[in-house]
């Protein structure tokens, strides 16, 4: 496994994990979401790592990963930010809290902060409109959010209260 320009103890884990599966051909998906579960992302290879693996062409398994908006091949931050901005958070001024993170992480959508800390992403309905604008922090929904809480939740995030909880207490009172 010398001849993969990434983590030999993390490509080991990986084919442990594949060997473990009855039928892993079937299971392409279940194997790049451990990858990636196990990466961070999915580097080029990582897929190639994968095709070998299973005796099935590169292409297929790149497709896979491009088709499927949860995998992704850029290295993530240790948080991930996600505004949605769906129609609800849209008109309730979402577009003003990606603005306020962007300006204050000095990063753009899609994009990690130079230190690996933060990833900051856009994304379509979450389906918690009553709770409009919504983030979600590294899976953590924070409702109701407004421009000026977006230095609280960088601040607050990895304390030990999660900011949602501060923020949603806030903004219903």
């Amino acid at each position: 496994m010398g001849e993969y320009k990434v983590d030999s103890v993390k490509l080991d884990k990986l084919a442990s994990y594949i060997e473990g599966l009855e039928h892993a051909e079937g299971d392409l998906i279940n194997i790049l979401r451990e990858a990636q579960e196990i990466f961070g992302h999915l580097p080029a290879e990582v897929q190639l790592f994968v095709a070998r693996k299973l005796g099935i062409p590169a292409a297929k398994v790149y497709g896979v990963a491009t088709f499927y908006s949860y995998f992704t091949m850029q290295q993530r931050g240790k948080h991930i930010i996600s505004v949605c901005l769906g129609t609800a958070c849209f008109v309730k001024g979402a577009d003003k809290i990606v603005e306020e993170f962007r300006k204050q992480l000095n990063i753009h959508d899609g994009t990690t902060t130079s230190d690996g800390m933060y990833t900051l992403d856009s994304i379509r309905c979450v389906g918690a409109c009553g709770l409009a604008p919504v983030v979600i922090v590294d899976g953590k929904v924070h409702g109701r959010v407004k421009p000026e809480d977006v230095s609280a939740i960088i601040k607050e995030i990895g304390s030990e209260e999660p900011a949602e909880q501060t923020l949603i207490k806030q903004n219903m009172q």
